[in-house]
């Protein structure tokens, strides 16, 4: 009897492990091969499944190899640099093309109809991806990430009171008080070159520290060295494919580093937010203030079931605004200077616009609205050199989009790099800097091409920080053109990448003389 019961538990046993074995070679072979079959015979092709990593060691190989050498010269055909293996693909299989992050397929797209058909999302069809891994620790599940509607209905109102009309304007004292404070170091560089990418980094920071959170970039900078500590990590490890369950068994260094980073993220975010209630609490103010994170706080402690937000939404809301308000607003100020140091007529033309609306003023919210060059030069620049140069975005079900009928747990994911240097819609001088173009608005730039022109995206998941970034831009450019002239250090090295936004790789170097 006893040898009986063990021959079953041994059968049900392998049973067992050969089910498993089923699913994993399910997932990790025959499902990729049935995907890209089904897309093959519609026409769209790609590089092939690779076991287990998909495209991820070619595209890789490409991006080491496109790091490796700067650009020959300050050419502004930055998508073979940054997006090698898009550039690649494109040109061998075209406009559309099936690709492998890993197991998971992802159909890249450029075509503008298609794009909109995704990005205006009206049946809720292509919903976000969310973040896992080091990504999720980054940003949890935030405003930008998270794929729940419901989740992101209310997270979006809080958002809005915060980076819009009335709040936006009163952010701007702020803002100039701490481009002075930037402006007050350069005094002491005058006629050296500056690295602009690196004091703007801290310049933002020290923006958003003041107006989202009411504290000063000193109580911060701890918060700001960790996310991009933690950003690093994501960037580093965003393309290496690890066995499924591996990471449950064996954690690798920086997966160690990064559950580090992220607790210590959190219990930054809930110091803060905890002095912000003990000043209630004590009767040393009214209400828990009028900034973003007022908002999240009244939030946090909101009766009404359909407006409070957990702890961990207002962690996550938190860490969302600290790193990517901060990454895409220097990505811009970054590579709009680049741009007028080396066009020194559009620097004296934007400086002569500055000088007839505020003199030598500080700016001021109404002027700030007046600044049409200034606008003209930083569409030319977030075209150019946008901060994010692609959108992801799920299918849960088999759907068609345009002519193609996509299968379930498919990934679209949206080339924008691609639209902005598309000859198709921009002209042949696509890789000019030419900030004219926009002289009559996006729409006219685009040829009412609505999705051509995708710096900070489209529909309803448009960036809610676009104010924010744009407001701080000109208020930093306004500042600056008031006080130098400046030029391109000759020990600039040409070499954009792809960091998670676009940035320098070598920084900017730039010479300020004073006027």
């Amino acid at each position: 009897m006893g040898i009986s019961i063990a021959i079953g538990l041994s059968a049900l046993f392998l049973l067992l492990i050969l089910w498993s074995l089923a699913e994993l070679a399910q997932k990790l072979w025959w499902h990729p091969l049935r995907i890209q079959r089904m897309m093959a015979r519609q026409g769209i092709k790609g590089p092939p499944y690779r076991f287990i990593h998909g495209s991820t060691k070619e595209t890789m190989k490409m991006i080491t190899e496109a790091r490796s050498t700067p650009m020959d010269n300050l050419s502004h055909d930055i998508l073979p640099k940054v997006q090698p293996h898009i550039h690649a693909w494109i040109n061998t299989y075209g406009r559309n093309y099936l690709s492998w992050y890993g197991t998971q397929a992802q159909l890249i797209i450029s075509e503008p109809e298609l794009i909109k058909e995704v990005l205006i999302n009206r049946d809720k069809t292509y919903p976000k991806t969310g973040s896992k891994d080091f990504g999720k620790k980054l940003l949890g599940d935030g405003l930008v990430t998270t794929k729940d509607e419901v989740k992101w209905a209310k997270q979006r109102r809080l958002a809005n009171h915060t980076f819009h009309g009335e709040s936006l304007k009163n952010m701007v004292p702020a803002m100039v008080e701490s481009v002075h404070m930037m402006l007050e170091k350069w005094k002491q560089q005058d006629g050296k070159e500056i690295d602009v990418y690196e004091e703007f980094k801290l310049s933002t920071s020290e923006v958003i520290s003041r107006t989202a959170f009411g504290s000063s970039y000193v109580e911060g900078r701890n918060i700001f060295e960790m996310t991009a500590n933690l950003g690093l990590l994501l960037s580093r490890n965003s393309l290496r494919m690890r066995f499924p369950g591996m990471s449950k068994v064996w954690k690798t260094a920086d997966e160690v580093q990064a559950e580090k980073l992220e607790k210590g993220i959190r219990g930054a975010i809930l110091e803060i937010a905890k002095k912000r209630e003990k000043k209630v609490m004590a009767g040393e103010a009214d209400d828990y203030g009028d900034d973003f994170l007022g908002q999240l706080v009244k939030a946090y402690h909101d009766t009404d079931e359909s407006k409070k937000i957990t702890v961990n939404d207002l962690v996550d809301e938190c860490k969302t605004f600290y790193f990517a308000a901060q990454e895409t607003t220097t990505g811009m100020l970054t590579w709009v200077m680049l741009l007028l140091a080396v066009h020194s007529n559009w620097q004296e033309e934007a400086r002569k616009e500055v000088l007839d609306v505020f003199g030598n003023e500080d700016p001021d919210s109404d002027g700030i609205a007046k600044l049409r060059t200034m606008s003209m030069i930083m569409n030319e620049a977030l075209r150019l050199y946008p901060p994010v140069i692609g959108f992801n975005r799920k299918v849960n079900q088999q759907l068609r989009l345009g002519k193609l009928v996509l299968p379930a747990n498919i990934q679209v994911f949206i080339a924008n790099l691609k639209l902005h240097q598309d000859p198709e819609i921009w002209g042949e001088d696509v890789h000019l800097f030419r900030p004219e173009r926009f002289a009559e608005g996006v729409s006219k730039a685009t040829n009412n091409n609505a999705v051509a022109f995708l710096p900070f995206g489209f529909g309803p998941r448009m960036c809610v920080g676009m104010n924010f970034t744009t407001h701080q831009g000109k208020i930093v450019l306004s500042m600056i053109l008031q006080r130098y002239t400046f030029k391109l250090s000759p020990g600039y090295i040409h070499s954009p990448a792809q960091i998670l936004t676009t940035r320098p790789l070598h920084g900017l170097q730039v010479v300020f003389h004073p006027l």
